[in-house]
């Protein structure tokens, strides 16, 4: 199987490699008996909470996703399984960049990170895990209306502008998260990455596109209910991934408001249960309340504000000319004329011109490393933009190979040189080439001098449109293939080789229905040798529970985790919920759903 499992899904095939790079292998055979009983105890949970409130059909999104109640999904099988509904699914480390995430989205695929909680943090954990990702997230993908609104959002957000403060932010939370995954983590060092995070987000000031997007996201994606206010289900990755959660939004302090384009008005708190929740009617409405939001975004606006928030960005961006050029670079200054229309946009470093995505030969960031600059708009006293003139046209103004001439603009910029190359693409003027030119605004400033090269006068009436990113990113970003050897395997002490070993008994007892007689001494081994461990004895009480043998066991068994859970304020829920469960079996439910 190759690196990628693209070969036998087409929507990971189709990745380009910027978003190629983020991939790791799952490596499947890392995962522990203990790990495999973490997924079952949360999936059987889960069902058992959902059952009542979930939007969907809970067993039959998962079965058609590739996943079960039993054991951790595997990647290929997810893939085999996504592929028919048209999605496709891949493994990655930890947080990665929220556009590159939106981007993903966009091409119909699922970014599942790799590891799975430790039991430990059965409950929640800070960084993404399988669980939430693939149990939240993968069941629903069969509903049509939903996966549409999935992937169109994703296409959105790829585009929206980032402040400066929105990339200090990411890079926080994700220094936060490994710092709390760490097992040799140092607690001065995570209350100083937490103090730096709460100062970022208090800070954070005007939110930007992203910002205000990430609300949309969550309030639908990660925490949405769909139906009415007074009965709503749950549909959110967020809430169904999330055993605590998802019993408690459905009470009436919780308050429920009607979804629409004000809910961007309304921020969270990753780290506090949600106050208030937003109900939509249809998944159609989702799509509407963010066509209406995308109608302010910047890669629809395009004009003098759009290239002031890729200048606040101070990342890469795109800006695109009336004519199809693109511009991408970091974006540092513009002209702007007295009725508000620019008169030239300048970046500074490496830049790249394209057109339809793809960078235009000779013109990447390599020639263009020291900045872009070039004139926005008419020519002074022209009938038509200069991007619509013909050939004859181009010739009658003096504008072709080899021939001095001198282009006013209207907004009083001249451009002086000697013509090497006119560049047309689909019927339209993009690039001029000059030597030895000149550029001067209208008070003698000078924007370009001969001994600086040639100069490309990039061609376009307007700035149409600004987003985020390179236009080819492919072509543009740096592509360095992170390792498969990023996640270690972790090397485990004689004693915890052996609970493993149990637990790995305990589910071949279950799975097959033989070696019944080995629970006892199982189960007298855990009493005597793993005191802290309660999900093994659990496991050990539901086989003899529904096996209605072994009844002095059973009553051991019972008493030996009730008395835990007293005692033991930690497990004092996880064990209640684990014997709710056993008492009003997941397995009965299933064949109803």
């Amino acid at each position: 199987m190759s690196h990628f499992n693209d070969f036998n899904n087409a929507q990971v095939a189709k990745l380009p490699r910027h978003l190629k790079q983020f991939i790791v292998a799952q490596n499947y055979e890392k995962y522990t008996p203990i790990d495999q009983a973490v997924w079952r105890y949360v999936m059987r949970q889960n069902y058992s909470y959902l059952k009542n409130v979930a939007y969907y059909p809970y067993i039959k999104g998962l079965q058609r996703a590739g996943l079960s109640i039993e054991y951790i999904p595997d990647l290929q099988t997810m893939n085999d399984n996504l592929g028919k509904i048209g999605w496709g699914a891949v493994t990655v480390d930890g947080f990665i960049p929220p556009a590159a995430f939106m981007e993903y989205q966009a091409y119909r695929v699922l970014v599942i990170a790799a590891d799975i909680r430790q039991i430990n943090h059965i409950e929640y954990t800070p960084a993404p895990d399988i669980i939430h990702e693939s149990a939240g997230h993968a069941p629903i993908i069969a509903d049509t209306d939903y996966n549409n609104y999935l992937s169109y959002f994703g296409s959105i957000g790829a585009k929206a502008m980032f402040s400066a403060k929105d990339f200090e932010l990411y890079e926080a939370i994700r220094r936060l998260s490994i710092l709390k995954e760490a097992a040799d983590a140092d607690d001065v060092q995570i209350a100083k990455a937490e103090k730096e995070l709460r100062y970022i987000n208090e800070n954070m000031g005007e939110p930007s596109e992203m910002a205000l997007l990430g609300r949309l996201h969550w309030w639908t994606v990660e925490y949405g209910l769909i139906g009415s206010l007074e009965n709503p289900k749950i549909y959110g990755a967020g809430l169904l991934s999330s055993i605590g959660e998802s019993a408690t939004c459905m009470q009436p302090e919780v308050e429920k408001l009607w979804y629409n384009i004000d809910t961007i008005n309304y921020a969270y708190d990753i780290t506090q249960p949600q106050p208030q929740l937003f109900v939509t009617e249809t998944f159609q409405n989702l799509i509407d309340v963010l066509e209406q939001f995308a109608n302010t975004m910047a890669f629809r606006v395009g004009g003098a504000e759009s290239v002031m928030k890729a200048i606040a960005c101070k990342n890469v961006a795109t800006a695109v000319y009336s004519s199809g050029l693109q511009v991408s670079g970091v974006f540092t200054d513009i002209g702007i004329a007295a009725n508000d229309d620019l008169t030239f946009i300048k970046t500074t470093g490496p830049s790249a011109l394209a057109v339809n995505g793809k960078q235009l030969e000779g013109h990447g960031k390599n020639y263009h490393q020291d900045g872009f600059s070039s004139p926005v708009g008419k020519l002074k006293n022209a009938i038509k933009p200069l991007e619509d003139y013909t050939a004859a046209e181009m010739i009658a103004l003096g504008c072709f190979a080899g021939n001095n001439t001198k282009l006013v603009f209207e907004s009083g910029i001249t451009v002086k040189g000697n013509v090497k190359d006119v560049i047309r693409v689909n019927e339209k003027v993009i690039l001029i080439v000059f030597r030895d030119c000149t550029v001067t605004e209208s008070n003698g400033n000078i924007l370009f001098k001969p001994e600086w090269g040639n100069y490309d006068m990039a061609v376009g009436e307007k700035i149409v449109s600004v987003f985020n990113g390179a236009a080819d990113k492919d072509a543009f970003e740096e592509i360095t293939l992170i390792s498969q050897e990023k996640t270690h395997a972790i090397t485990y002490d004689e004693k915890t080789v052996k609970l493993h070993q149990l637990y790995k008994s305990v589910r071949h007892i279950r799975d097959s229905g033989e070696h019944l007689d080995q629970l006892p001494e199982i189960f007298n081994q855990l009493k005597n040798n793993f005191r802290y461990d309660w999900l093994c004895a659990l496991e050990i009480l539901e086989i003899v529970y529904h096996k209605k043998i072994y009844h002095q066991l059973e009553k051991e068994v019972q008493i030996y985790l009730e008395l835990k859970a007293n005692r033991e304020a930690d497990h004092h829920k996880l064990i209640n919920d684990g014997l709710h469960v056993i008492k009003n079996p997941v397995s009965q439910l299933i064949v109803n759903d």
